[in-house]
């Protein structure tokens, strides 16, 4: 049986995962780009977040295109109400704007 080395518990029982995504306080903005095309950001990840899983399942699910750079993650189109509810069912806690 193998034990996690950050919390001590089965790798089955870890939460790790959890702890790291809920003491991160994530934040939605709507912006506007050239040509007057509105992209929505998503910041406040740290270091420790998979920003190319979490991306690449925003994309999936709300079916648009993005990217993630610089710990922000950019989706294009009006994706707040969208992308808030996801992040919270992934278990990250979003800040109101």
């Amino acid at each position: 049986m193998e034990i996690c080395p950050k919390c001590g518990l089965p790798k089955e029982a870890c939460i790790c995962g959890k702890l790291i995504r809920s003491r991160q306080k994530i934040k939605i903005i709507r912006d506007k780009r050239r040509f007057g095309k509105i992209v929505t950001v998503v910041s406040g990840f740290d270091d420790e977040s998979d920003l190319r899983e979490i991306a690449k399942e925003l994309k999936s699910e709300l079916a648009c295109g993005g990217t993630y750079k610089d710990k922000k993650i950019e989706l294009q189109g009006d994706q707040v109400k969208k992308a808030k509810q996801k992040l919270i069912n992934m278990e990250f806690e979003v800040e109101d704007m």
